[in-house]
């Protein structure tokens, strides 16, 4: 029996919202996952299925995450085999990039495909000397085989990957394969995933565990297809996702995988507040403020473990909606919640009222209905909308009657006075 750890988008160097200690969070959920999942399950071996880093230039701090880490790996005698993602492959004209630089110190195996336009073979057998080679016999009883990055070329180099698996030489008898690149059906708004008909082929050559990455949610299909998801969410929207790392045995009965999740991650909270068009600024502040609150007295907060805070505020505002002052309202938030970073969506449209217009209607009705809708859209007026707009038309009145300007104020101050 064969036991592995398969993690894929660990994103080591995260830096979206340039906070120090987001950044150490995909370090602290690598070295956790490790931990629990490799070393302290006693597995023989790990599965980098691409992405280890955020960018391809990486800061020497980062590198030496990624190096304590393996290293950590290596004491416990744990190999790590990987492949390269779209975040950390050989920028284009390239010959090598961190992954090669690790794999040639020996921290882990890059497998990938020979260059076949230079004459190589397509797969060779991995040389510990030359830290070079596309696949890897192991003694578990498991043949490990790598990829490239492949983007939109990848249906075609799925044929060409199934062909070479058919020619190798007889080995192991099981066979699995690191692929980074998502299927169809399992996020929306992702172009150029794979039909589930275009890596039928692997399947055909023998492959019994496809190891996946590039989409950070997990996904398992028919038993052979695995996507662990990333390590760490990269963003609130990707919160809502399940993600892990997959810990899998093979035995003469098959493929067991358990998607693991009991690793540090750091907590992220969405709230949403809902505006329905008669509140004013303050009372969205303070309604702001009380769902935090709410939040936190009902446990769904929890301001001990530093999270992650996300509140979108949608709806319809009477007022304008730049009134409200989101900058000095997140800072607030913040305090209120004591979030790593707090995140503030204000998406709200103004009330808008339209009245349909009778064909018939008088100018007087025309008047009387435009000023009311006018004031209707305003938190203030709006519960006196039809008086004040007959005030509006009177004072209209008087002003094309020549009446002086302080005759005007007079009228309006007294209009308001009245409505007090």
């Amino acid at each position: 029996m064969a036991r592995f750890l398969h993690l894929a988008d660990i994103h080591l160097g995260f830096d979206r919202y340039d906070n120090k200690e987001r950044t150490k969070d995909f370090f602290r959920a690598f070295q956790d996952a490790l931990e629990r999942h490799a070393i302290a399950a006693q597995v023989d071996f790990v599965l980098i299925a691409g992405d280890l880093f955020e960018h391809r230039n990486i800061q020497p701090a980062i590198l030496n995450q990624a190096q304590l880490c393996l290293q950590r790996l290596k004491e416990a005698d744990i190999p790590v085999l990987a492949i390269e993602g779209n975040h950390d492959n050989c920028p284009y004209g390239v010959k090598t990039s961190w992954l090669r630089y690790l794999s040639d110190w020996g921290l882990l195996k890059l497998l990938e495909p020979g260059d076949i336009s230079a004459g190589e073979p397509f797969y060779t057998p991995w040389n510990d000397e030359l830290h070079r080679g596309g696949y890897i016999d192991l003694d578990c009883g498991v043949r490990v085989v790598g990829s490239n990055w492949y983007g939109a070329a990848a249906p075609r180099a799925i044929e060409q990957i199934a062909a070479a698996i058919k020619a190798l030489p007889a080995g192991p008898e099981s066979l699995v394969l690191m692929f980074h690149h998502g299927l169809e059906g399992q996020i929306s708004r992702y172009v150029g995933a794979l039909r589930y008909r275009e890596l039928a082929p692997l399947k055909q050559a023998g492959v019994d565990y496809l190891a996946l990455g590039h989409i950070h949610k997990n996904y398992a299909v028919e038993g052979w297809i695995f996507n662990p998801g990333s390590l760490e969410a990269n963003n609130v929207e990707e919160s809502r996702y399940d993600r892990g790392v997959y810990l899998v045995d093979i035995d003469d009965d098959g493929v067991h995988a358990v998607l693991k999740q009991d690793y540090y991650q750091r907590p992220i909270v969405r709230l949403k507040l809902t505006a329905r068009g008669q509140e004013s600024v303050a009372d969205i502040e303070q309604s702001a403020i009380a769902k935090i609150q709410h939040a936190v007295q009902s446990g769904q907060l929890d301001r001990l473990q530093t999270p992650i805070v996300e509140l979108r505020i949608d709806g319809q505002v009477g007022f304008e909606r730049l009134e409200l002052d989101t900058r000095q309202l997140q800072q607030t938030l913040q305090r209120q919640s004591e979030a790593l970073i707090f995140l503030l969506k204000y998406d709200v449209d103004p009330v808008a009222y339209a009245s349909p217009l009778n064909e018939e209607a008088s100018r007087l009705q025309i008047e009387q209905d435009v000023f009311t809708d006018l004031l209707a859209a305003n938190h203030v007026y709006k519960k006196r909308a039809d008086s004040l707009a007959t005030g509006l038309i009177e004072l209209k009145d008087m002003q094309l009657e020549g009446q002086t300007e302080e005759a005007l104020y007079q009228f309006v101050q007294t209009l308001l006075q009245v409505e007090h």
